[in-house]
Formats: structure tokens, C-alpha cells, sequence
């Protein structure tokens, strides 16, 4: 007799390009449709902005409600959520300063406290994230893991990733740059990799609480605009903001705040919010690839049904035994015929 897994199913991470759902036994809420607008009254913002005279672009964003949303059904370590919060903000950063039709990603993975740390952040300016712990920090029994990101160890891998779709003629795009780890803090890791990766003098800062995240991102603009001390005397009004400063100011109050003096031009502003891409067609391509007979077995073990959650979001998906035998059968009608088969 075939034996039955008694737990859920592991699903590659590379599958859904993020951290997976995984096959539960219990139901959770749904949340957030992707189709709704942002609330009017939202202060989750990225600012996008020009000091002219000094040569130099930045973006600020800031993040509370969707900062809340991301967090609300998972309950962290302190300096895994500050590290969650950050990564969230650096990607809404990036994709304000990069050139993202898609979406960007901030991953971070390693063998220690933190096994898994996603951030990401689309070009309609939704985002998601989730952080996965070790079983032993998760039961208690090892310390919880360190804000220091030399901590993590040895095999610690930190990314940014952007995937752009194909549009009219282009291909589509995705590209990854590894992020040293050689800094005590997620800023400054970022920090030498945009100087070393577009060697362009750059300044970020990140914080997180418990309530909000927020970011303030500076560089250089290529070329030699600007006059020839506008990155030192920017960077010098820059060191003046303390994290407490950038988590309790919205974005345009924080560049008033730094750069009245610069007369800064405001590019534009975009609403962030919380939104999970999950949908029942992209879990059922996971399952797909799966292979049938684990599937089938998850159905065993489930009494009947796999059940699929989704750690974002909350979605639940449930797939019954004529379910998942239609997935296959129409997943096998779409391959294609050998050659000499017709």
C-alpha cells in the first residue's frame, strides 16, 4: 500500500518566484483584491524628487497601513520584522529609482535565524512580503535572529531582482544583482552595492518600527550636473535625519524638511498598498509541477481536499480528488505530441 505524507507538502520558492504557498489543513482569511484602489485617505506613498543645483535624485517613501497589512497574520521576531519592514521600503525605493515595469524583488536567504526574506514591490505599486525563521527560533528553543546582518552567516545570500513582461517588441527582462554582506545594516549593504554596481555616490536610509517602515533614497545624477560640491553639502543635510524623523514624517515633509533650501522639484507621487498576485490559475500551475501522484496524495491526506494557503495573503485553495484529476488530464492534453505522433 502507498503510504500517505502526514505533512504539507514543500513547494520551491522558484515556483511562483517567491516564497510558495504551502498545503495546510486549516482555513484563513482572505485579504486584499488587487483590483481595488488605494484608500484616499492612505499617507503609503513614494515620492519621487530632483535637487536640481546639487545634481543629485532621490526618492522618500513611506509605509503604514500596507506596512500593517503585510504583517498582520504572522507574529515576528523583532529584528526579522524590522528587517521585513526595511526590505519592503528598499523595494518601493528601487522600483521609484529604477526603470520596473514589472515588478522588483529584495530576497534574502541563508542557513541561520533566517532561512527566507521576501520583499516586493510592483510597478502599480502594490507589495507583499513574508519571512520564514528556523523551526528552533520559531519553537523557542535558539535566541531569535539579530538586526546584524553579518550574523546570518557565511552562507547568506542577499538580491535584488527585476522582472519586466514583454512589451510591443521587447522581450521580457529579468535581471539579478547579488548585494554584499559585508554591512551591519540592510541600508548600508545597499548602499555599496548601487555605488559599486552604477558607480554613483548614493545615500539610503531605512528604518521600521512596529507601525510604520520608510526609506530615503539619494544619488548622484550621471554626468556632471550639478555644481561641483552638491553631493557633499546634500549629504551633509542628509546625516541630519534620524530614523525616528523618516518614520514619523510623510514623504514630502521629509524633503521640505532636508532640502527647502535646494528648491527640490517634485516629480510625482504614487499610492503604495498591500496586494498578493496569488490566483487559483498560478496555484494550479504549481501543482502541476508537482507531479500527479504527490498531489493526489495531499488529497489523501488531506480527507479529501488539498488545501493550499497562501502565506501573503491568507487566500485559501482548496482542489478536490475530480479537481486535481481535470488539472492533470487538461495539463496532458497541452503538451506537445512527439514527433511521428499524431
Amino acid at each position: 500500500m502507498r503510504s500517505i505524507p502526514t505533512r504539507p507538502i514543500t513547494i520551491d520558492h522558484s515556483l511562483l518566484n517567491a516564497p510558495p504557498p504551502r498545503i495546510i489543513r486549516r482555513p484563513e482569511p482572505h485579504d486584499t483584491d488587487m483590483t481595488q484602489p488605494p484608500d484616499a485617505r492612505s499617507q503609503d506613498l513614494q515620492l519621487r524628487f530632483l535637487l536640481p543645483d546639487a545634481g543629485v535624485r532621490g526618492v522618500a517613501v513611506h509605509l503604514e497601513d500596507t506596512w500593517a497589512a503585510m504583517t498582520e497574520r504572522a507574529t515576528y521576531p523583532p529584528a526579522a520584522a524590522e528587517l521585513l519592514g526595511e526590505a519592503a521600503a528598499a523595494a518601493a525605493l528601487f522600483t521609484g529609482h529604477a526603470k520596473v515595469d514589472g515588478r522588483l524583488s529584495v530576497q534574502l536567504r541563508a542557513d541561520g535565524a533566517i532561512r527566507t526574506l521576501f520583499a516586493e514591490c510592483t510597478a502599480a505599486g502594490t507589495l507583499r512580503g513574508i519571512v520564514r525563521v528556523s523551526d528552533a527560533v520559531a519553537d523557542g528553543r535558539t535566541a531569535p535572529p539579530s538586526r546584524d546582518l553579518r550574523a546570518l552567516g557565511d552562507d547568506a545570500v542577499l538580491a535584488i531582482t527585476v522582472e519586466n513582461p514583454a512589451l510591443g517588441n521587447r522581450e521580457p527582462m529579468r535581471y539579478q544583482g547579488l548585494v554584499a554582506l559585508d554591512a551591519g545594516r540592510l541600508d548600508e549593504a545597499f548602499e555599496g552595492y548601487f555605488r559599486q554596481s552604477e558607480q554613483l555616490p548614493t545615500r539610503l536610509l531605512l528604518a521600521c518600527d512596529g507601525r510604520r517602515a520608510a526609506g530615503l533614497m539619494l544619488q548622484k545624477l550621471p554626468g556632471d550636473e550639478g555644481d561641483s560640491d552638491g553631493f557633499r553639502r546634500i549629504g551633509a543635510l542628509f546625516d541630519t535625519l534620524a530614523s525616528e524623523e523618516l518614520l514619523a514624517l510623510a514623504p514630502a515633509e521629509v524633503v521640505h524638511r532636508l532640502f527647502h533650501e535646494e528648491q527640490p522639484q517634485l516629480l510625482g507621487e504614487k499610492p503604495l498598498r498591500f496586494a498578493c498576485s496569488c490566483s487559483r490559475e498560478r496555484v494550479a500551475s504549481m501543482l502541476v509541477s508537482l507531479g500527479e501522484p504527490e498531489v493526489q496524495a495531499a488529497v489523501e491526506a488531506g480527507l479529501g481536499e488539498a488545501k493550499i494557503h497562501c502565506e501573503f495573503c491568507g487566500q485559501e485553495y482548496r482542489f478536490d480528488g475530480d479537481a486535481v484529476g481535470i488539472l492533470f488530464r487538461d495539463a496532458a492534453a497541452e503538451l506537445p505530441a512527439a514527433p511521428g505522433i499524431q
